[in-house]
């Protein structure tokens, strides 16, 4: 029986360890020098079309299209898809001249819908690549043209930089909060694409060849939708690259908005991490793909400070299993673990992170991992997952 115990117990610690592993590798090589992504001439002008869902964007379509405009000559190559909307977004993107198409769909909200109902727009005039972008982000200079390029000569999904900003005055909840982000959609993408691996898709700043996205199932209501088409798309052969030089800057939700949104977003993640890490690896099996493998075990990893907390509520049980007299291996392999975490991100912290989280927050994360436990708690005890998308604060 006790040897039974310590087998069980020695598992568990292994699969925390798995992550933290995953982890340490993908910041240890984005610490690496890397080659910019390289410039491929064009023979001819490729023809484009940026989607950009806005559901009751008033405030902030301006400066969104602004910063498009910047990059784009033609403006009616940019579309906005005002999708129940209540306000005047509409009105204020067709001051820009761009073509703006409206939706009314009390029963299928979503920005899934939204995306979907302007591909269809697209389909008798397709264009050769289609980008997406959120109406509340700015695009930096040269990643519009950077990414369709990618997209263009690869043939594959693109996926840039997005980051978020913190505002004038962030609580140390935001900062670590962007920080988090900064890890998950540069330091962990950006290690991948060192060692040639796809990433993840997070939604905005993404362009795909025509023949891809006119394929693809985006009509759906689920807050994670751009993780689940990653997933789809890299078993159908068309895995995402990364596109580093590019960035578009999104913005962080406030107070209890950023929670309710933080919630639905990391309920579905989760979701996804258990019912598409088998998928993925039985295809990895059956295509014999490497590539596909390694998006498994990036998708394996949990949101950070979900696996910081399953590292510590671990090394404690652990800890008292050992004291009782089982076994110590499994608390040897939980301190493997939090060491190469530790490592990991420390090290990515201070390289990239230093500007979203200076060193005299680092003593607040703790608290911060205090505030994210009853949303864990409510996809694991209760069973409430949030997984579906929900109004957002400009509702």
């Amino acid at each position: 029986m006790k040897l039974l115990l310590e087998i069980l117990l020695t598992f568990i610690s292994c699969l925390i360890l798995l992550p933290c592993f995953v982890l340490f590798v993908e910041c240890l090589m984005s610490l690496l020098p890397g080659s910019k992504t390289s410039d491929t001439d064009l023979d001819n002008d490729v023809s484009f079309k940026i989607l950009i869902p806005a559901h009751n964007e008033e405030k902030v379509i301006s400066e969104t299209l602004k910063s498009v405009l910047e990059q784009v000559k033609k403006g009616e190559n940019v579309v906005v898809i005002a999708d129940n909307c209540t306000d005047k977004t509409a009105t204020i993107a067709q001051q820009y001249g761009v073509t703006v198409i409206q939706r009314e769909n009390a029963q299928q909200r979503g920005k899934g819908y939204a995306i979907d109902y302007g591909i269809n727009t697209l389909k008798d005039n397709p264009p050769e690549i289609v980008a997406i972008l959120d109406a509340d982000c700015l695009i930096l200079p040269q990643t519009l043209d950077g990414m369709i390029r990618l997209a263009y000569t690869q043939q594959k999904p693109v996926q840039s930089v997005y980051l978020m900003e913190t505002g004038d005055d962030p609580s140390f909840k935001d900062r670590i909060s962007a920080f988090a982000i900064l890890v998950k959609n540069f330091i962990r993408p950006y290690g991948l694409k060192k060692l040639h691996s796809p990433c993840l898709l997070n939604g905005s700043g993404m362009a795909f060849p025509w023949s891809i996205i006119s394929e693809a199932q985006l009509a759906n209501n689920k807050t994670v939708d751009d993780m689940q088409l990653s997933i789809d798309l890299a078993i159908a052969g068309y895995p995402p690259l990364y596109f580093s030089e590019g960035k578009v800057i999104g913005r962080l939700m406030q107070e209890d908005k950023a929670k309710s949104q933080r919630s639905r977003w990391e309920h579905g993640h989760l979701s996804l991490i258990f019912s598409q890490t088998p998928r993925l690896l039985l295809s990895a099996l059956k295509q014999r793909r490497l590539d596909l493998l390694a998006f498994a075990l990036e998708l394996s990893v949990p949101p950070l400070s979900l696996l910081i907390i399953f590292w510590g509520l671990g090394m404690i049980t652990m800890s008292m299993v050992g004291f009782l007299g089982i076994s110590w291996i499994p608390t040897y392999i939980l301190a493997i673990a939090g060491s190469l975490m530790v490592i990991g991100i420390l090290s990515s912290w201070a390289k990239f992170g230093r500007k979203e989280l200076p060193a005299s927050m680092l003593f607040a994360i703790p608290f911060y991992l205090l505030w994210k436990i009853p949303v864990y708690f409510a996809f694991f005890i209760q069973g409430k997952s949030q997984a579906q998308w929900i109004k957002t604060e400009r509702d």
